[in-house]
């Protein structure tokens, strides 16, 4: 009888590995949790009631088209054969023979000056669908990532239209130039696993749309509470374990590495976590649940660029600028800046992604250990700043790397955005926007009275004289429940 790890044609060829394409598998599943239903959950809580559902149908519909998008094109784009220095080559990728071979990115092979192979292309041991589709739930969560500087106010139809948009022409050109095999993959930029690819563009790309969209009425960026905070927590948890998917994926093996990178991803979320909540109790007096999903947030966005590449100590460190940097920058530095202040970032992605994945990555240039970076990384002799060698060279290539998505992110998506403005509004119109959910999509989340705020007798007091007038005699019986609720017994 064959053994659990030997050969069985033709279901299990030679080359496949059934525990890396287990944990593969389970990997990609734990990232798509973290979206669906993770960012659908947390969305659709953390925003005023009358936004609950376009917030979460927002996720939910950049979730479904993508992985369309990505099987008919981008997957091809982002890890497929050279088109351009930074772009691979669409196509479709479907074919049962080629998702049945054995994965390979063909671009990621490098070579010495004279032609000969100084390293084979990448090639894990499970099938090619397995890549692809692990592949996509990255390309799925950025774009809901971008969705969260735009809620409570973009039109859902130019939505619609943004995410193939944005997919095909930001998002692939960050990927396939760091992890599929373009220039900056070959210079030898560390983005273990998406600090850059995903946190700093979905942070840079929600900053643009947001501006471009315009502000939310003012009504709602005055007062804008969440609508409930438990689910909050509940999204917010399965975004946080998600994460050993996250991070524990991207060696695409279950080996030393994706180990390491686990124990140090939830090690920077919790201490990020901690940090950003005592900077709450000390500057505002009491902590907050929206304080510590943010903190949690910014510590393992922080941690992706080098978690697998960095000793657990430096994690430590990661954590910690992460839960007081990003924080600076939310709670001063944007009250002191006339065009943050102008920007309507609705879930301030700006800086619990972009901010917190360029420090990271920049960390990484720093504390990347050179017996964990040969375990992975395809340039030889990489190792951060503080370990001699070429870090500080190393240093610099992370600036770059964060320069070139930074510029690409902020002109391809403004460019697409006044591509769309040109047949579709960008912005509800203003009697949608006084309505919400209603007005975009003829439902409501909730048959409770308010948007997350306690009924307060002295504003609604005119209006509840009114129901009594009007309800009185056909329910003699009614009284006024908590948070304005009419219950009839």
């Amino acid at each position: 009888m064959a053994g659990a790890y030997d050969a069985s044609l033709p279901g299990v060829p030679d080359w496949l590995n059934k525990g890396d394409n287990a944990w593969q598998l389970t990997s990609a599943t734990l990232v798509g949790l973290q979206s669906m239903p993770g960012l659908v959950i947390l969305y659709a809580s953390i925003v005023k009631k009358k936004w609950a559902v376009n917030s979460a149908f927002m996720a939910l519909y950049a979730f479904a088209a993508v992985l369309l998008c990505w099987v008919l094109l981008c997957y091809k784009m982002a890890f497929g054969d050279e088109l351009l220095p930074f772009w691979g080559r669409g196509g479709p990728a479907f074919d049962q023979g080629y998702l049945k071979g054995q994965a390979k990115i063909p671009e990621t092979v490098r070579k010495f000056g004279n032609g000969t192979t100084e390293k084979e292309a990448t090639m894990p041991y499970f099938p090619m669908a397995t890549l692809v589709y692990f592949q996509f739930t990255f390309a799925a969560i950025t774009t809901i990532l971008v969705a969260g500087s735009v809620l409570g106010r973009m039109n859902i139809k130019a939505w619609m239209a943004f995410v193939p948009l944005w997919l095909i022409f930001s998002y692939t050109v960050g990927a396939y130039s760091l992890w599929g095999g373009g220039f900056l993959y070959h210079w030898g930029v560390i983005d273990y696993s998406g600090g850059y690819v995903i946190h700093l563009s979905s942070g840079v790309a929600g900053f643009v749309a947001a501006y471009w969209v315009g502000p939310r009425p003012q009504a709602d960026r005055e007062r804008f509470p969440p609508n409930n905070v438990l689910l909050m927590l509940a999204g917010a948890g399965l975004l946080w374990m998600g994460w050993s998917g996250f991070n524990g994926g991207a060696p695409y093996a279950a080996n030393l590495t994706s180990s390491i990178a686990v124990l140090n991803t939830n090690l920077s979320a919790a201490t990020s976590l901690l940090v950003w909540t005592c900077l709450d109790v000390i500057f505002f007096g009491k902590p907050s649940v929206i304080g510590a999903i943010q903190g949690m947030v910014t510590g393992l966005a922080g941690v992706t660029p080098g978690a697998g590449l960095i000793q657990t100590w430096a994690a430590i460190i990661i954590g910690i600028f992460s839960g007081s940097i990003p924080w600076a920058s939310m709670m001063i530095l944007h009250k002191k800046s006339t065009l943050l202040q102008q920007v309507d970032d609705t879930l301030a992605v700006f800086y619990t992604h972009a901010v917190a994945g360029v420090l990271g990555g920049l960390l990484t240039g720093l504390f990347a250990h050179p017996d964990l970076c040969v375990l992975l990384l395809p340039v030889p002799n990489t190792n951060g700043a503080f370990y001699g060698g070429n870090g500080g060279k190393q240093f610099l290539k992370q600036l770059v790397g964060a320069a070139f998505i930074t510029v690409w992110n902020v002109v391809s998506t403004t460019l697409i955005l006044l591509a769309i403005k040109m047949f579709i509004p960008l912005r509800m119109a203003e009697e949608e926007l006084g309505i919400g959910d209603d007005a975009a999509h003829g439902e409501e989340a909730y048959a409770l009275w308010g948007d997350g705020e306690k009924f307060d007798a002295t504003r609604h007091e005119t209006q509840m004289q009114q129901f009594e007038r009007d309800h009185e005699a056909a329910h003699p019986s009614y009284v006024h429940g908590a948070r304005g609720v009419t219950i009839v017994l």
